[in-house]
């Protein structure tokens, strides 16, 4: 395999990782939360609600950290970086 390929290897399976964790944070966290409806949070919401709008936007902004960070090390490791040699 070339270089290119072996990248884009790496980068897919990244992306399909990435892609299960949004996807685990989005949408499952509602399909085990059904038996905390009877539980209301802050302002009368449901507290599955509260948990799933809090605890998913905290989980997607250290997922965009991580895959940046995991793809800059692919990229370093085939030589496709874009950080500046100083």
């Amino acid at each position: 395999m070339s270089k290119q390929e072996q990248h884009w290897g790496k980068t897919r399976a990244l992306l399909f990782t990435t892609l299960a964790i949004w996807f685990v944070f989005s949408m499952g966290i509602f399909l085990f939360g059904a038996e905390m409806e009877s539980i209301t949070g802050p302002f009368g919401y449901p507290l599955t609600y509260w948990f799933t709008c809090q605890g998913s936007l905290g989980i997607f902004v250290i997922l965009i950290f991580w895959f940046a960070n995991r793809q800059e090390k692919i990229d370093e490791e085939f030589g496709f970086s874009e950080r500046g040699e100083d």
